[in-house]
């Protein structure tokens, strides 16, 4: 895990903004105690020819925060981030249809392969001051043919990289997992936590214990 850090803050604290729609995140966000704003993004999520899975994840995490820093109020921090499955060089995203859920969860089946989520900070409107990633590996008991028309059947892949969702009825597929849970499931916690704590303390975004969450 590495990180770029500018180095310098403002010694006021701001908003944290998520650039993101993810359910999973704003709730991983809010279970770790951020007080945060969300403003979905809109970003067109699909690799260039030829970009690597850590690449991609990283650059659209970018766009993300770019995009929704840019009409913020100035030195607000927006956290953008976007979570791809990989097997190898090949990138799996989020299903189109139920064709495309079976093919990913047959490409996974009795396999080991990463989870890797881009994490980017952005002052805004444009100042960038982290960009990331985060990589765990999962692996996969053997999938009958029959156990992945019942998942697809379920809906759970639609909306998931790779077409699963480890905090759902897919658990029971993974029989090992290293690097960070959280991250599987869209945000490695303790990743954001460190960058922020390294951008400018007092931590922003924190709540005070016994605050409600204001979104």
């Amino acid at each position: 895990m590495s990180a770029w850090f500018d180095g310098s803050y403002n010694a006021e604290v701001m908003r944290l903004i998520l650039a993101s729609s993810s359910p999973r995140r704003r709730e991983l966000l809010k279970n770790a105690g951020f007080e945060f704003e969300v403003r979905p993004s809109g970003i067109e999520e699909y690799p260039q020819r030829g970009e690597r899975p850590a690449d991609y994840a990283r650059r659209t995490a970018r766009e993300k925060a770019l995009a929704v820093a840019a009409p913020a109020t100035p030195g607000d921090l927006v956290l953008g981030a976007d979570t791809v499955v990989a097997v190898g060089s090949d990138i799996l995203g989020k299903p189109v249809g139920p064709f495309d859920a079976t093919r990913m969860l047959r490409t996974l089946s009795g396999q080991t392969h990463e989870v890797i989520t881009g994490v980017c900070l952005v002052r805004a409107p444009e100042r960038v001051e982290a960009w990331t990633h985060e990589i765990s590996f999962v692996t996969f008991c053997p999938l009958t043919e029959a156990e992945i028309r019942s998942y697809v059947a379920s809906d759970e892949p639609f909306g998931k990289a790779g077409g699963y969702a480890i905090q759902g009825f897919a658990s029971r597929f993974v029989t090992h997992i290293e690097g960070c849970y959280f991250n599987v499931v869209g945000l490695p916690i303790a990743l954001v936590y460190e960058i922020l704590k390294q951008i400018q303390p007092p931590l922003p975004g924190l709540l005070p214990a016994g605050s409600g969450l204001k979104e």
